[in-house]
């Protein structure tokens, strides 16, 4: 228990002390972190066999957030048949960049996903992020575009939120 009180005192320390925090599969980038997003040569492929977006959604995918206008990463997404998605986003692997989460259908074209992962600042742990995202599929399940809304929650302190967006493109298996 002690081990815990003074594991959570540094914790609120450094928050409250103005150090940055860092969210795995939501780092927010300054500015001269931020990339123009990779061109991965992507093949061009055929119209997807899917018959609704949650058939579309399933499979690999290569994905740009844009908050504010600006990218503020990318990332390698699966999305599985049984509900369940993981990311693996550009950002340091110390800060944590591999995040998972679920996913439903909400109508024909649109998928909603519920995500987690943790907050670090300066190497500890210092909270979590809930991000979720409404994503719409292009009529030939190859491309979608999505809103999303982060919400940070540290040990101490208020919750912050974050609105962005996201464009995703299929890779083929």
């Amino acid at each position: 228990m002690k081990k815990l009180l003074i594991g959570t005192a540094m914790v609120a320390s450094f928050t409250l002390s103005g150090l940055s925090a860092h969210a795995s599969c939501v780092d927010p980038r300054t500015p001269s972190q931020q990339t123009t997003p990779l061109n991965l040569n992507l093949p061009p492929m055929a119209a997807h066999s899917g018959q609704n977006a949650g058939e579309n959604i399933v499979g690999t995918w290569h994905v740009v957030y844009s908050t504010e206008g600006s990218t503020s990463g990318e990332a390698f997404i699966q999305w599985h048949s049984d509900g369940t998605e993981w990311e693996n986003i550009n950002y340091p692997v110390l800060g944590g960049n591999i995040c998972l989460g679920s996913w439903k259908i909400v109508d024909h074209s649109h998928v909603s996903r519920n995500h987690f992962g943790w907050l670090y600042s300066n190497g500890l742990l210092a909270g979590y992020f809930n991000e979720t995202e409404t994503d719409e599929l292009s009529w030939d399940g190859n491309s979608y575009t999505g809103s999303n809304e982060t919400t940070l929650y540290f040990f101490s302190g208020p919750p912050m939120v974050s609105r962005g967006t996201a464009a995703a493109r299929r890779i083929a298996p």
